[in-house]
């Protein structure tokens, strides 16, 4: 599809944010719990039964928040690293920022330390996902191939991957395992408030790094010679770039687990109705970040299974088929 010119940014800007909002409201009033809509409003307005209150304050909530924030974070960290790269492949899971996260929050899981204090968390999550992501921008300054840094990823992610295989192997028992095990599938449920207050600060700080370089990205498309021609620090765009996808995908797998993908597909759907400058993509993707995994933990909950669906399962059912595409679309780059 070529590119929409002349779709106006209210337009741009608009569509996503009521999908985010309808998404957000069905999120809202959709659970295993069937509560009529008039008392779900009265108990919003302060009133009606206890119990209702209690379960929209203290469950749903928190789940519509954490969805919302989440897949803007994840939205966001891929359109930036699709601009940064020149690559409609790269994306935080793909680049292994989001296996190394949750291989940090297993280990604050495994050895006790997010019982121990609920920063833990979070805190070794970004410090794996620096570490991750450090090599691989230090890559980005001479590779001459962005499909390279992809492969690279897929290795860090493989690295992250064993690394989180052997502490399931050594668990000290099998209920400790499926604690992680559920963990690592990714989910929004039963999340509380305090989830919300652990994740809210880290992905807050990762969005405006991210938003902050839209200029940088645009100059980034006509080479990195042409971009310090025109005046702009790669060294202080990939020092920012990086410590905002740490810090937010850190935040954010921290409380919702390993969720794939959603950063590959929001760009590439937000894309054709832009000019496809980067900066022109970023804010939108954002919106529609947090739209689509609102919507899918919705769908989560309204697709029948006999166990509970994981909402990683199902980003990475809508994820692979669009990764495949374009690493086909690539492969001259081999």
């Amino acid at each position: 599809m070529p590119p929409a010119r002349g779709t106006p940014p209210v337009l741009l800007i608009g569509l996503p944010s009521l999908a985010a909002i309808l998404a957000a409201l069905a999120s809202l009033f959709i659970g295993p719990a069937g509560i009529p809509v008039a008392d779900s409003l009265a108990a919003l307005s302060g009133h009606g039964d206890p119990i209702v209150r209690a379960i929209l304050f203290e469950l749903r909530l928190p789940r519509v928040a954490l969805g919302l924030l989440v897949g803007a974070m994840l939205g966001a960290g891929g359109a930036s690293l699709q601009g940064y790269l020149r690559n409609p492949l790269a994306e935080p899971s793909v680049l292994g920022a989001s296996n190394a996260a949750a291989l940090g929050a297993v280990v604050a899981l495994y050895f006790g330390l997010a019982q121990a204090h609920p920063m833990a968390l979070p805190l070794l999550a970004i410090l794996a996902a620096l570490a991750a992501l450090a090599p691989l921008f230090g890559l980005a300054g001479r590779s001459e191939s962005p499909l390279g840094l992809i492969l690279a990823g897929i290795a860090v992610a493989t690295l992250a991957g064993a690394g989180i295989s052997l502490a399931l192997n050594l668990s000290p028992n099998p209920f400790a395992a499926m604690e992680i095990m559920s963990w690592l599938l990714g989910s929004l449920e039963d999340r509380t408030p305090q989830h919300v207050w652990l994740a809210a600060p880290c992905i807050a700080v990762g969005l405006a790094l991210l938003l902050w370089d839209g200029r940088a990205l645009d100059a980034l498309t006509l080479g990195e010679d042409s971009a310090r021609t025109l005046g702009i620090d790669l060294r202080r765009v990939r020092v920012r770039m990086l410590i905002g996808l740490a810090v937010g995908v850190g935040g954010a797998v921290a409380v919702s687990g390993a969720i794939g993908f959603v950063g590959l597909i929001v760009p590439h759907l937000v894309r054709p109705f832009t000019d496809r400058r980067p900066s022109s993509v970023l804010i939108p993707s954002t919106i529609a970040g947090a739209a689509l995994l609102t919507a899918a933990d919705v769908a989560v909950r309204l697709i029948p299974t006999n166990a509970p669906l994981k909402l990683g399962v199902v980003t990475a059912f809508l994820g692979v088929p669009v990764f495949v595409f374009h690493l086909v679309r690539e492969r001259r780059l081999w």
